[in-house]
């Protein structure tokens, strides 16, 4: 094990353990690197590495402190790699997103308000007959945050959102190119809306799964 991985997997312990516990204030350089039998050098570089994933926070001045970890601010770091996939993988995203989104969006019925639902159909109201890529890209992502965020799970929620940001969108709707792309997807979306009144995970589950399904296949076929 490289010295770096080391010193990484030696601070991973200390928080895992809960000697370390988010938002605590990491003893000095030389106090912790004496502790963990490390050198000042490497646990710098552990440090700088953990501070890039959110796990640490390093304060000028001040010092250096666990964070929250907060799933949302953790999984951070999992939407910026995705960003970096090539255009040739984005149905395998969007398969792993049939997965996780139904699910979601079945839990989201009996938690969603009728507010909520009400700004979802004035999106979609907003978009009109022919919206640009970047005003559709925009009001997919809100419309399936806004679902996700409903069902109040944290990590869900993260994770979806780190599995299809908006480079990934604006990849997917480049790649529709078929004329009635646009209208069936808003089509989908009102669907699920509807399934969500009715306070129905089934049918919102069945719409959710119908709609990123159908999505992946007009994708597949444009590739």
């Amino acid at each position: 094990m490289a010295v770096t991985d080391e010193a990484i997997e030696k601070i991973k312990s200390m928080i895992v353990s809960g000697a370390l516990r988010p938002g605590d204030r990491l003893p000095k350089e030389c106090e912790l690197a004496a502790d963990l039998g490390l050198s000042r050098n490497s646990l710098r570089e552990a440090v700088r590495a953990l501070s890039l994933v959110r796990i640490l926070d390093v304060r000028q001045g001040d010092g250096t402190y666990v964070t929250s970890l907060d799933p949302r601010l953790l999984l951070e770091a999992l939407a910026f790699v995705m960003d970096f996939h090539r255009d040739d993988t984005v149905p395998e995203f969007l398969a792993v997103r049939r997965i996780l989104e139904p699910a979601a969006t079945a839990m989201a019925a009996g938690r969603i308000e009728a507010g909520e639902l009400d700004e979802l159909e004035r999106r979609l109201d907003a978009l009109g007959p022919r919206p640009s890529v970047a005003e559709l890209v925009a009001c997919d992502l809100e419309f399936h945050r806004g679902i996700v965020a409903a069902a109040g799970n944290s990590v869900l929620s993260s994770l979806l959102d780190g599995l299809s940001g908006p480079a990934t969108r604006a990849r997917v709707w480049r790649g529709l190119t078929q004329q009635d792309a646009v209208s069936r997807t808003l089509a989908e979306h009102r669907a699920i809306v509807a399934a969500l009144r009715d306070r129905d995970p089934e049918a919102a589950r069945a719409w959710a799964t119908a709609h990123v399904a159908s999505v992946e296949q007009r994708l597949r076929s444009a590739l």
